[in-house]
Formats: C-alpha cells, sequence, structure tokens
C-alpha cells in the first residue's frame, strides 16, 4: 500500500476488520518489519490521538519516529506556485517535500482544511504534492477532506461492540462555536458506507455533505426521528460544506442547541452507544450525562486509533 487515503485503499474490509484483532491481540508481533526503518509525521496543525497513537503505533512496529511540527522550529513553508517569495516564508513545499523524503521510509501529513477555497481544499493540494514528490509511502493523518484513521478506528470499535449483524449506525451534526472541517464526517460516511450497517446521516439544513462521501446514505433532517431505533450515535459538528452554495463553504450557518446529544435524543435510540472523535465540546456536542454513561465508547474508540494506525503502517512497510 503506497497511500493510504481512502476506504478503498485497505481492499477487502473484512480482511483489514480481522488483522485489526489479530494486531490488537499482540501488537508487538511485527516488530521485525520496522527494524532499521523510519517514520515522518509532519504535523500542519495541532493533534493530540493522531500524534500520540501515530508514534506508538510505529514503535509497535519497531520503527523510528521522526515528528515535524512545520509551524514551530522549521522554517515557513510556501506552498503555492509562481508566488515571489519576498515574504515571511522561506522556503517552498517543493523542495521541502523530497529533502523530507531522503530522511524517512514512510510519511505521514496531517494539514487542515483553510476554507478559503472549496476547490482548493477539495483537491487536497498539500497532501497530493506529499504523494508527488515525496518518493515515499503517503498516509493521511486528517487532511482537508478525509480523516481516515479515525475512520478505520470507528469501524473497529463498531465491529467490536455491535450487538446485531447489521447495526443501525446514525451520523449526526451537532452545534459548535467554530468553522470546523467536513474531514472527519466526510470519511466517517465513506467508511459506513462500505461497511455493512443500515447508515443514516442527520443535520440541519445547509450541512449537506459531497455526495462523494454521502453515497448511498439515507439521509434525515428530523434529528430525533433519526435517533430512532439507533445502535450507534455518531455525534460530530461541521462547518457548512458549501454543496449547494459554494459562497456559504466553511461557514457556521446554524448553533441551535437543540440539537446537542442529551439523555431525550438518547432515549428513543435501541439503548445506543454514543461515539465521538475527539475532543469534544461538552454540553454543546454532548451533555455530561451522555458522554460519562457506560454507553460511551469516546475512550475505547480512542484506544483503536492505535490499532488503525499499526494496521495502516503495516501494510505500507509490507510494501517496501
Amino acid at each position: 500500500m503506497r497511500v493510504f487515503q481512502n476506504v478503498e485503499d485497505l481492499g477487502d474490509l473484512r480482511a483489514a476488520l480481522a488483522e485489526a484483532a489479530e494486531v490488537k491481540k499482540d501488537r508487538f508481533q511485527f516488530q521485525a518489519l520496522g527494524r532499521n526503518k523510519t517514520a515522518l509525521l509532519i504535523f500542519f496543525n495541532n493533534s493530540l490521538r493522531t500524534r500520540l497513537s501515530t508514534q506508538k503505533a510505529a514503535m509497535n512496529l519497531g520503527m523510528n519516529v521522526i515528528v515535524l511540527d512545520v509551524n514551530q522550529g522549521a522554517w515557513k513553508l510556501e506552498t503555492e506556485r509562481g508566488v515571489v517569495m519576498d515574504g515571511d516564508k522561506s522556503e517552498h513545499l517543493l523542495e521541502a517535500i523530497p529533502v523530507m523524503g531522503c530522511y524517512c521510509d514512510v510519511i505521514g501529513v496531517r494539514s487542515f482544511a483553510t476554507f478559503e477555497n472549496r476547490k482548493d481544499d477539495y483537491e487536497e493540494k498539500i497532501l497530493n504534492q506529499f504523494i508527488r514528490y515525496s518518493g515515499r509511502p503517503v498516509f493521511f493523518m486528517e487532511s482537508a477532506t478525509v480523516h481516515p484513521l479515525q475512520a478505520f478506528a470507528d469501524l473497529i470499535t463498531i465491529e467490536e461492540y455491535k450487538r446485531k449483524p447489521r447495526p443501525k449506525v446514525v451520523l449526526s451534526w451537532a452545534p459548535h462555536p467554530k468553522a470546523l472541517p467536513q474531514a472527519v464526517p466526510n470519511s466517517f460516511a465513506q467508511w459506513m458506507n462500505a461497511a455493512d450497517v443500515d447508515f443514516v446521516v442527520t443535520h440541519p439544513e445547509g450541512y449537506e455533505l459531497d455526495p462523494k462521501f454521502v453515497g448511498n446514505a439515507r439521509v434525515e433532517y428530523d434529528q430525533m426521528k433519526a435517533f430512532e431505533g439507533a445502535d450507534f450515535i455518531y455525534a460530530k459538528n461541521w462547518s457548512c460544506p458549501g454543496v449547494t452554495r459554494p459562497e456559504d463553504y466553511g461557514k457556521v450557518l446554524n448553533k441551535d442547541m437543540g440539537w446537542t446529544v442529551d439523555a431525550a435524543h438518547m432515549a428513543v435510540t435501541d439503548n445506543a452507544y454514543f461515539m465521538h472523535c475527539l475532543p469534544v465540546r461538552r454540553n454543546m456536542i454532548v451533555t455530561d450525562d451522555v458522554i460519562e454513561s457506560p454507553q460511551s465508547l469516546v475512550i475505547p474508540e480512542a484506544a483503536n486509533r492505535e490499532i488503525s494506525a499499526t494496521v495502516v503502517l503495516k501494510r505500507m512497510l509490507e510494501s517496501l
């Protein structure tokens, strides 16, 4: 596997889940794969779970790890072609990327949406430059549009906790004070469409996700109706994706606290588990009683980030 961006990059999803279960039984059994190999993890944005879990995964596989915070301690990087570099950016990504490739065997990159231009964000300009110029396998640690390591961990968690062969899974928009990317909901929708689940997406009007991620999911604008009989509730905020009105891309159109997941919402489910990628704004996304309940999976879900990253890195090492 040379690139990990979307669910199809893993191939057979059942085989990937079986591999995750095998890794979880003994996460150190493949250390010979990474001996004398180096993973370079590049962060253009802040991180807690992604940084820690991916570093741990690389170490599980016997790898050396280099972490680069682009905005702390590195030269400021120019990303656009044709720019006269007479400002505060000292180095161009087109030189920096192949240099980075000289020092490692696998590269992970985290670079969020800028919300300045929908076309640029959805074309994944920065990540695609790493794929093109680094000469190394590249995996996405969250990009402008996707967060596949999170979605893989989410699916592993659902597989572990499901009580029926085909559970009902609901992705629900929830309010947030800031404009957030669509990467997590995009990937979650993409992966749930590929899995054997009854998948529903619920959000206010104006928050329609890109059709290429929504796929065959049912879209329900009545949140309580969407929650009825659900087995898993995945709450997440996202800003306007600009599908129908590009001029609204990245805007906060709604802060309706009626969409906050609380006990009344969970009461209409089939004793559903609650999920969220973290970090979470308590009492905006979800109330204290729900996230602290026995049905909350936010910690096991976060723990599975180590497993999803280990499987991905293992497959990349096997391709070298």
